[in-house]
């Protein structure tokens, strides 16, 4: 008989949880073999776990869904970015992108259904937030769009940024967990080199991220160049300031091959100056970091304009000759699947299952 457990989805369950569903009466290589099939074979179905039983597999069949998300629609771009409308066990839905590039294949997930930060120029934002995400259904997103792509987390080439919906932070027991699945060479295999967090700013979850020992990178959205401008695009910051988390930024523990990451997201005579590269820069000047820019990837409700390519090379051009800084392309901004523009939002593309 399984045991009872508070969340009875495979998909997101550690080796000490599968032990503890089987319970005392299957002997403990059934978590193992379990745990291989569902992480280090990404099964679909429990009827491919040929090992097992057939009488524990129809128990499990009867009691436990795996967990994985379904497509409700696909949206290709023509760049090559795929974003996807994934439906959750309890009919919510969220997104995840698939950015293929030569060289590697970014998967941007999401970690709460909506968010609740509200940046100003954030699509997802005016969704507010409508749950957190177990660690199953973060994990489900990288293996579902991993398998439909025929991508192996195992290569070098996948890396999986947890940028889509949501505030990570606020989520992070959750995050922590999935990283640890994503991350168990045991199982999925991913190095934590290839997994990055980004969040607005949750200064004592930074802290608590920092200690844990199987954590992602970390990225920070910064986007301003003072308190104030920062309060009015992300009001977050009344209640955590930039100067606290700047303080926190440099307390955290960085690993030896690793940045912080400052993401930066320029709106068109708003934070986009030259003035305000120059004060990015002495935020920024103590800290082992590299920056990139974004310019505005516009949405319906955003009350922001996108600055011209010659703005965004001449903020970075100030930027960089102090601190190494990027200028992210955008991908997939013709079906809404570009940074900030997770909203569910329909086009006039066809969708398919």
């Amino acid at each position: 008989m399984l045991q009872v457990l508070e969340s009875r989805a495979l998909v997101g369950m550690e080796l000490s949880d599968l032990r503890n569903l089987l319970g005392p009466e299957q002997p403990a290589y059934r978590a193992r073999q379990l745990y291989d099939a569902l992480y280090r074979k990404q099964v679909a179905d429990l009827s491919e776990i040929s090992n097992l039983p057939q009488v524990l597999r129809n128990q499990l069949v009867e009691s436990c869904p795996m967990g994985l998300p379904a497509a409700e629609r696909r949206f290709d771009s023509q760049d090559g970015t795929r974003r996807y409308l994934l439906g959750l066990e309890d009919g919510r839905t969220v997104e995840a992108v698939l950015m293929p590039e030569e060289g590697r294949d970014t998967i941007c997930i999401s970690s709460q259904v909506g968010c609740p930060v509200d940046c100003k120029f954030c699509l997802t934002a005016l969704m507010g937030l409508e749950r957190n995400l177990t660690a199953g259904e973060i994990v489900g997103q990288v293996l579902y769009i991993g398998r439909e792509n025929g991508l192996r987390p195992t290569d070098s080439r996948m890396n999986v940024v947890m940028m889509g919906m949501g505030e990570p932070l606020l989520n992070l027991d959750n995050v922590l967990k999935a990283t640890r699945l994503l991350s168990d060479e045991n199982g999925i295999g991913m190095s934590v080199k290839r997994i990055t967090v980004s969040t607005s700013g949750i200064i004592p979850k930074i802290q608590e991220l920092g200690q844990a020992e199987i954590r992602p990178k970390l990225a920070i959205s910064l986007n301003a160049s003072n308190e104030q401008q920062r309060r009015e695009l992300m009001p977050i910051t009344k209640k955590y300031h930039l100067s606290d988390l700047i303080e926190a930024c440099r307390a955290y523990p960085l690993r030896a091959w690793e940045k912080l990451t400052f993401e930066y997201v320029l709106l068109k005579d708003v934070n986009d100056s030259d003035e305000d590269a120059r004060r990015v820069v002495r935020l920024l000047a103590l800290l082992n970091c590299k920056v990139n820019l974004i310019a505005l990837n516009p949405g319906p409700g955003i009350p922001f304009e996108t600055p011209s390519a010659e703005r965004v090379h001449a903020f970075q051009a100030i930027v960089r000759k102090a601190v190494p800084c990027f200028v992210r392309k955008p991908r997939g901004r013709d079906i809404f699947a570009a940074c900030g523009q997770l909203k569910r939002v329909d086009t006039d593309l066809v969708g398919i299952a």
